[in-house]
């Protein structure tokens, strides 16, 4: 054999390397045709399969794909929308949500603009026709044409057949009693979306976030029950609206408080407004007074001021202030409305109402202890409650002798109605602060959020206080057989160009019942009462509130579950007995 040559070893070479791929990529005794075309046969039909899936999805979407993102849409909008309802303590609805059609269109669907655009104002008149033509002149899948339309109209605009139009379904949100719960519910915008009252608290309180979860859906929310008893609010703005009228005040608000839970029975001011057309809201006559507005409260601070001087120790009901004549400080002169001419004791200080009595009291507890004492009640420190609407207290900048003196019978601090209802719960409820709360709400639950500020004893003291005045003092006109009312009176000059006015005032008028064992707390209030013949042109509140709050006391008492007791013996002998 001849030798190789040197090109045929590479030759070979290549041909053992090959073989070895072979070998591995085939194995053994494999035809490696047959092995190929049986591969390409594999990936023909997987290829076949992928196109024949994707082709029956396309005919599948272009059969339904209209409606099924129809339904998404509504399906996404409804949930995004829902609300709960709101039941009162009695579980009457105070808002809930109806399903209502709102008419959208979709500007790439459109056959015919102009005609489409002529039907719809046709059908809809208050639609405005430069406004509809913009919004179904843009390249835009989605525009919404008018929310909210009735039945009726959606049945007249499905009778056209415009191609591009559709409904959807929606969460609107509807109040049954209108007005009466205004201040207290608040309102939503028309994305169901809350901004005032409890309906913005109930979105800043979860709601929203679940919204943007997906998972606040009509089935999944559990109704929020309030503490407000519907027949006690009717009944309270009843009779206030009747006292607006009568006395011509510019405005009126009253408040029912438990005082030992600190719920809110009821709450009303007018003018108020209806949430079901909340355009009203924006008028500024039609704020809520109580939360919203700070005042100065006038005599009824005087109970905070003897409180102060029996809690310290440093008075008993039987101390004598000087109450001869007006008390000068500094430029003012402070007179009572009814000089006594004579030395008072601190029980006459309040029964008779006496400004110079009051500040001679604040003055002998002296400037800073009222401070505290003030502050402890929580009056100089903005109320937080579920309303998002509320206001800071006006505190003085500088508070020296003289703001003590006018302090002391309610001029010179202005705090919202709601905050001074705080603090008079807690001097008759045995001394205990408590936050009030819209929300119902146990005695049990609330001591967990109790504060003792004043002493059990002292509590007992103004109590008889209170109901003394209305046995012989200001608050006679409210004393209703059976209930055992006590209270106390507040007439508060308003500023005017700088001055207090004689002639404009704030009056108000808080009642505790039943004064032995108080379980609710009424304030009446009448912004700038007029004078009338029968109250012989006197316009303080003795006049005008008082006598508003008997009559609201006889309606709401019954229906509080307040059992009438007659023939008690007076304050002296059952309240003030048991402090002894």
């Amino acid at each position: 054999m001849s030798p190789e040559t040197p090109a045929a070893q590479p030759a070979r070479a290549e041909h053992w390397r090959q073989r070895l791929i072979r070998t591995l990529l085939y194995g053994k005794n494999v035809d490696r045709n047959v092995k190929a075309r049986a591969r390409v046969g594999l990936a023909i039909i997987a290829f076949v399969s992928i196109y024949a899936i994707i082709a029956g999805k396309l005919m599948l979407f272009g059969i339904s794909a209209e409606s099924n993102e129809a339904s998404r849409r509504a399906a996404q909008d409804a949930t995004a929308t829902a609300r709960p309802d709101i039941l009162d303590r009695n579980g009457l609805i105070l808002a809930t949500d109806v399903k209502t059609s709102s008419l959208f269109g979709e500007p790439r669907r459109l056959v015919d603009r102009d005609e489409a655009v002529e039907l719809l104002t046709g059908t809809l008149p208050d639609l405005e026709v430069a406004e509809v033509r913009q919004r179904l002149g843009t390249r835009k899948g989605f525009v919404w044409l008018k929310r909210e339309i009735t039945p009726e109209q959606e049945r007249q605009i499905h009778r056209l057949g415009i191609p591009g139009i559709g409904f959807l379904r929606e969460n609107k949100r509807v109040y049954p009693s209108g007005p009466v719960v205004s201040h207290l519910i608040g309102h939503v915008n028309i994305d169901n979306q809350g901004i005032a009252g409890i309906e913005k608290w109930l979105d800043s309180n979860g709601l929203a976030d679940l919204h943007m979860a997906g998972f606040a859906n009509d089935r999944q929310q559990e109704p929020v029950q309030l503490a407000v008893d519907l027949r006690v609010e009717h009944a309270l703005r009843d009779e206030l609206l009747k006292a607006k009228e009568k006395y011509k005040a510019k405005a009126a608000a009253g408040l029912v408080s438990n005082v030992k839970t600190g719920e809110i029975v009821a709450m009303v001011s007018v003018p108020d407004y209806d949430p079901n057309n909340p355009r009203e809201a924006n008028d500024p006559t039609r704020i809520n007074r109580l939360t919203t507005g700070v005042f100065e409260m006038g005599s009824t601070f005087k109970a905070l001021t003897l409180a102060m001087a029996l809690d310290s120790g440093k008075a008993t009901l039987n101390t004598m202030y000087d109450a001869r004549g007006s008390l000068r400080y500094g430029r003012f002169n402070i007179r009572d409305t009814h000089p006594m001419g004579r030395a008072i004791s601190l029980s006459e200080v309040f029964t008779y109402s006496s400004n110079i009595g009051a500040a001679r009291v604040a003055l002998s507890q002296g400037v800073e202890a009222h401070k505290a004492f003030l502050k402890k009640l929580g009056q100089l420190d903005r109320l937080r409650t579920e309303l998002p609407e509320s206001a800071e207290p006006i505190v003085p900048k500088r508070w020296g002798e003289l703001n003590t003196v006018t302090i002391a019978f309610g001029h010179g601090l202005s705090v919202a109605p709601l905050q001074a209802v705080m603090g008079i719960n807690a001097l008759v409820n045995g001394g205990y602060l408590i936050p009030p709360t819209l929300l119902k709400r146990s005695e049990t639950e609330a001591m967990k959020f109790a504060k003792q500020v004043i002493k059990p004893e002292t509590s007992q003291k103004m109590r008889h206080l209170m109901r003394l005045n209305a046995e012989i003092g200001t608050a006679k006109k409210a004393d209703v057989a059976g209930y055992y009312v006590g209270g106390k009176t507040g007439t508060s000059e308003k500023v005017v160009n700088g001055r207090y006015s004689r002639k404009q005032v704030l009056n108000s008028f808080t009642a505790i019942m039943p004064s032995d064992n108080p379980k609710y707390q009424i304030l009446i209030m009448l912004d700038e009462p007029q004078p009338l013949a029968e109250t012989y042109g006197f316009i303080t509140s003795g006049w005008n509130t008082v006598p508003t709050g008997g009559k609201v006391i006889a309606r709401i008492a019954p229906l509080l579950g307040l059992e009438p007791r007659f023939d008690l013996p007076p304050s002296e002998r059952l309240i003030l007995a048991a402090t002894r």
